[in-house]
């Protein structure tokens, strides 16, 4: 039995180091987390644990298939016949109709920075058209980057020094696992933890006191929390304060708004004033109407009560996983012809004039993953070719026009940072890719060649690995050393803003100081409708079977006469499905909780209910305040 390294390159803040046992034959029969890896400590998520079933699952695509019109169903064929008449369309439409006529689309499936030279091929092209925006992170980033300048973390250990840790809307057991054990021992040490979800998670059971918000309203419980910093002046090193004074002092009523106790509010503000105190902001709290303004007020309450720049502080978003690697020099959005909110991307390729002819998508599942999925399965079933690069069938292939197999996270080679630590890591094949799967590095090499454009893509992946690491050698780590094991980012500071100076245009914090349009209730559909993350699923990458019902959570206050484990109809605006009812007392009453990830072709895809809307900022996607309604059955 061989074991062999490698790290895990899927969407996720840990970003694993993982051991692969791989017997004589060559087969994976194992995985684990790598023991010496200070964040993965040798142990895996749920998801990840039960990866091999997917890697050796009978639907996995070992060979290029095409379409040979629609309708019809996909055929095995040969590379040189797949690439040549790729080319030959993309050829085509450049000439016909310019480059804007063809949009490539990559999105979150992968991790490592080589996908990025899919962006080089098709910059190169064109400029061809692009999308705009990011649906997950795009509101967190775009306020943080507002507030202080830079979107980025204290180092993950700097919570050994914290007093008190806030988790707002973080549910660390589905979506940041390897930060559990360390939380754990913090607690024991003594570290007050706090968290704040509108739905009753584990969480709960980890934390010293819990806040359940209603659904949407985390804006409205910051402020309800600044206005006992008020009379401070933390004017020195933040703009706009007397205009955010004014603002936290237009209402009163600001924890009634967010459903709150004052003691509930008391408790955030003890914590925030005994500080050192860090804030743990989730993914999802962005991934609403008014997202980015959320983030912004917990911001400002980071800045304004002394917890900014100080060891066991700080507000972690994100961390910046690219800032020690040499990116490829490109000018995106700044060049593209013409670019299409990833958020709204169906309805946006529906109304462009001139129309899209040809799309290329590597690396996501539009159809089941943006909302309004039936707007982008149409859009995308008009183009005149739609080509999927991906490892299995999904809503998104069972439209390709041609599907290109690449490499699973066990078979691929690439470099990786981390969202959620800032550990850098690289990837190497732990096994052979099966049939005719190959390196997305060698079919974008391929395209090049047949466009003209060869020498723009030259090189292994272990050589495009060496130029991205110019700036690590010149620190002192090499590709041989991320071959051995995570190593930490050498830029990166342990403490953020220590100096209280920020790379703002004033060098200092710009707070929030213009109130949102809160949401208020639908008569006709009281409840919000909401996909979150669960640990049985990355994205729309499911590790076991699905029920034949998607099941949906709701208080029993808000089921009414509706019977728990009854099949029943669950309807918005833009549609209707039935679902298995379950009564879970754990959800906030306002809350219809579904599964995310669920695909059209599996049945229950919540985004083919939801209305395609952006955030506030950023061009992220308001996935979580969609008007729902349950019925009975008629």
């Amino acid at each position: 039995m061989l074991t062999r390294r490698t790290t895990c390159n899927r969407d996720c803040p840990d970003t694993c180091s993982l051991v692969v046992e791989v017997n004589e034959q060559g087969r994976a029969v194992k995985l684990r987390g790598a023991a010496d890896d200070p964040v993965t400590q040798g142990f895996l998520c749920e998801r990840t644990s039960r990866f091999l079933d997917r890697q050796y699952a009978q639907d996995r695509l070992t060979q290029p298939q095409w379409r040979p019109h629609k309708g019809a169903a996909l055929e095995p064929v040969s590379w040189d016949f797949a690439l040549d008449r790729i080319a030959e369309k993309m050829l085509q439409c450049r000439a016909e109709s310019g480059p804007a006529s063809l949009l490539h689309y990559r999105s979150g499936g992968s991790l490592g920075l080589l996908k990025q030279l899919s962006d080089l091929l098709f910059e190169k092209f064109g400029p061809v058209s692009l999308k705009r925006g990011d649906i997950c992170s795009g509101a967190g980033e775009a306020a943080q980057e507002l507030d202080f300048g830079i979107c980025d973390s204290h180092d993950h250990l700097d919570l050994h020094h914290s007093r008190h840790i806030i988790l707002w809307g973080k549910n660390v057991h589905t979506s940041a696992p390897h930060l559990l054990p360390l939380l754990v021992q913090l607690k024991q040490k003594g570290v007050r933890l706090i968290g704040v979800d509108p739905v009753r998670t584990r969480q709960a059971s980890l934390v010293d006191h819990f806040i359940q918000p209603r659904p949407g309203t985390d804006f409205a419980l910051a402020m309800a929390v600044a206005a006992s910093f008020l009379d401070r002046d933390p004017s020195a090193f933040c703009d706009h304060w007397p205009e955010f004074q004014q603002l936290v002092r237009s209402r009163q009523d600001w924890a009634e708004v967010a459903g709150v106790s004052p003691q509930d509010v008391g408790v955030l503000v003890e914590a925030l004033q005994q500080g050192p105190t860090n804030i743990q902001v989730g993914w999802g709290m962005g991934r609403r109407r008014n997202g980015g303004a959320g983030i912004r007020a917990v911001d400002a309450l980071a800045a304004i009560s002394g917890n900014l720049g100080i060891s066991g502080g700080g507000v972690s978003y994100y961390y910046r996983r690219r800032s020690a690697f040499d990116s490829v020099e490109l000018g995106g959005l700044e060049v593209a012809p013409r670019s299409f909110s990833e958020a709204c991307l169906g309805q946006e390729l529906l109304q462009a004039d001139p129309p899209v002819r040809f799309a290329w998508v590597t690396a996501g599942n539009p159809v089941s993953m943006l909302p309004d999925s039936g707007s982008v399965r149409r859009a995308l079933s008009a183009l005149e070719m739609l080509v999927v690069v991906d490892t299995h069938p999904t809503d998104t292939t069972d439209l390709a026009d041609f599907v290109l197999p690449t490499r699973t996270l066990i078979e691929d080679e690439d470099l990786l940072g981390a969202y959620g630590n800032h550990y850098l890591r690289s990837s190497q094949p732990a096994v052979e890719a099966p049939g005719e799967v190959r390196h997305e590095l060698w079919i974008w090499q391929q395209m090049a060649a047949r466009l003209g454009l060869a020498e723009v893509l030259e090189g292994s992946p272990r050589q495009w690995k060496e130029r991205m690491m110019v700036r690590l050698r010149a620190s002192g780590v090499g590709l041989e050393d991320l071959e051995k094991g995570a190593v930490r980012n050498p830029y990166a500071t342990q403490v953020l803003f220590a100096d209280l100076k920020f790379p703002t245009e004033s060098g200092k914090v710009q707070l929030i100081h213009q109130a949102p349009e809160l949401t208020t209730p639908d008569a006709d559909y009281p409840l919000q409708l909401a996909a979150f993350s669960t640990p049985k699923a990355q994205c729309s990458q499911w590790s076991v079977a699905l029920s034949e019902l998607t099941e949906a959570r709701v208080h029993p206050q808000a089921a009414g006469d509706l019977a728990d484990g009854s099949e029943v109809c669950l309807e918005t605006r833009r549609g209707r499905m039935t679902v298995r009812l379950r009564h879970d007392d754990q959800v906030h009453p306002r809350l219809l909780l579904l599964p995310k990830g669920r695909m059209l072709r599996q049945g229950g895809c919540a985004n083919d209910l939801i209305e395609a809307r952006e955030t506030d900022i950023g061009g992220g996607a308001n996935y979580y305040e969609e008007p729902a309604r349950l019925v009975a059955l008629s």
